[in-house]
C-alpha cells in the first residue's frame, strides 16, 4: 500500500508546486511582473483556504448549536408537561375547596336554624359553664382535626364558651365557613398562578422546537463543509415532537 501511495503524494506535491507557474504562464500580466502575479496566487490561495477554514467552523459552530437547542427543546417539553400537571392538581384543589365552602354555607343555614329554637334562659350553674367551656374545647379541637378550621382557632377566634351549646355549634359553623371562603380563594389565587406558569412553559417549549427546527435547517446547509467524521463532532440528529395538549 504504501508504494501505491507515494507516487500519488508525490504527484500532488509536483502540482501545487508547479501551479504558480502553470498560472503565470497563462496570463499575459505574469510575463510582465511575474513577482506580482507569483504575490497574486499565493494570495488567492491563502484566501481560499482561510474561506474553507471559516466555512468548516460556521458548520461546526452550527451543528453545535442545533444540537444544544434540541437538547434545550426536550427538557422544555418535559418541563411543560409538569407544570401542566401541576396547573390540572391546583385546578382539582380549587374545585374541592369550593365545594367544601359550599358545605360550610349548608351547615351554617342549619345551625342557624337550630339556634332559633335554644331552651330558654334559666340560671346557670357553675358546673354548667365548666361543662359548656369543655364542648367548646372538644368541638373545635374535631373542627381543626377535619381541617376546617386553623391550628390556632382558639387563640385568633373569639369564641365565647358561656354560650348555649347550639348557639356555640352556630358561631363554630359560621368560623368553619368563614375559614373554608378564605381557603377557597387562596386555591383559587394558586390556580391561577399555576395557569400562568402552564401558559408560559408552553411558549418557551414552542420557541424552542421553533428555533431548533431553524437551528437544524441551518446546520442541514452547512453540512458539506463539516470536517471529516473522525473529528470530535457529534453529528446532527433530526428531533420530531409530537405536540401534547396544553
Amino acid at each position: 500500500m504504501n508504494v501505491l501511495i507515494t507516487p500519488v503524494t508525490i504527484w500532488a506535491v509536483l502540482m501545487l508546486l508547479s501551479l504558480p507557474a502553470l498560472l503565470m504562464l497563462a496570463s499575459t500580466r505574469a510575463i510582465v511582473d511575474p513577482r506580482q502575479t507569483a504575490l497574486d496566487t499565493f494570495g488567492f490561495l491563502r484566501r481560499r483556504h482561510e474561506e474553507r477554514e471559516r466555512r468548516q467552523n460556521e458548520a461546526v459552530t452550527a451543528e453545535r448549536y442545533a444540537g444544544e437547542v434540541a437538547v434545550a427543546a426536550d427538557r422544555a417539553t418535559v418541563a411543560a408537561q409538569r407544570w401542566h400537571e401541576s396547573w390540572q392538581q391546583a385546578e382539582e384543589n380549587a374545585s374541592l375547596a369550593w365545594q367544601r365552602w359550599q358545605d360550610a354555607e349548608q351547615q351554617v343555614a342549619r345551625a342557624r336554624a337550630a339556634a332559633a329554637f335554644r331552651p330558654a334562659w334559666s340560671l346557670r350553674t357553675p358546673s354548667e359553664y365548666a361543662e359548656r367551656e369543655r364542648f367548646l374545647l372538644r368541638t373545635v379541637d374535631t373542627a381543626v382535626a377535619r381541617g376546617d378550621l386553623p391550628g390556632d382557632a382558639l387563640t385568633t377566634i373569639a369564641f365565647d364558651a358561656r354560650l348555649h351549646p347550639v348557639e356555640q355549634e352556630f358561631a363554630i359553623t359560621r368560623a368553619v365557613a368563614a375559614y373554608r371562603q378564605q381557603v377557597c380563594r387562596d386555591a383559587q389565587a394558586a390556580e391561577k398562578t399555576a395557569w400562568h406558569d402552564a401558559e408560559l412553559a408552553l411558549a418557551t417549549r414552542d420557541s424552542l422546537r421553533f428555533e431548533a427546527g431553524e437551528a437544524l435547517a441551518q446546520a442541514a446547509v452547512l453540512t458539506r463543509y463539516l470536517p471529516r467524521r473522525d473529528s470530535q463532532v457529534a453529528p446532527v440528529r433530526e428531533r420530531r415532537w409530537v405536540q401534547q395538549p396544553a
